[in-house]
């Protein structure tokens, strides 16, 4: 079972599910909406993902693409793509156990920072080839 949340805890989710599509995506999308030079993502079937505690606010990052956050703390803890019903994208950080989910791969990586050298050995993917994590425009 993961678990995981917000940095205040009024948000708490877990999921059951395996997860898949481990990534650090480098879109400036994902960048800017975590003030962060990169953020590591995961899928879980959506029917394995429940919220435990708390209702997150969302916001449309585009069209298709809500980000869901604490109102409380500001932490993003979640991505829910339109097109893809069938799973649920959360934010790698916000696990209780980070360690239990490592990314394998780079996505975006074209649009990495100058500053940011990576020397961890994982694959970097010019786009991302899986629907749910592809962007509409300038990322995910």
């Amino acid at each position: 079972m993961l678990t995981g949340g917000c940095l205040c805890g009024q948000v708490r989710y877990e999921a059951d599910g395996e997860p898949s599509a481990r990534a650090l995506c480098h879109c400036e999308t994902c960048r800017r909406i975590h003030a962060a030079p990169m953020v590591g993502w995961f899928s879980v079937p959506r029917d394995s993902f429940r919220l435990v505690q708390g209702e997150p606010r969302s916001f449309a990052s585009s069209a298709r693409v809500k980000r869901l956050f604490c109102a409380d703390c500001g932490a993003h803890v979640l991505f829910d793509d339109g097109r893809d019903p069938s799973s649920m994208e959360v934010a790698i950080a916000s696990l209780d156990d980070p360690e239990a989910v490592p990314p394998v791969r780079h996505i975006w990586a074209t649009r990495k920072l100058s500053w940011v050298k990576l020397a961890d050995g994982l694959p970097h993917h010019v786009e991302d080839s899986r629907s749910s994590l592809t962007p509409d425009s300038g990322g995910t």
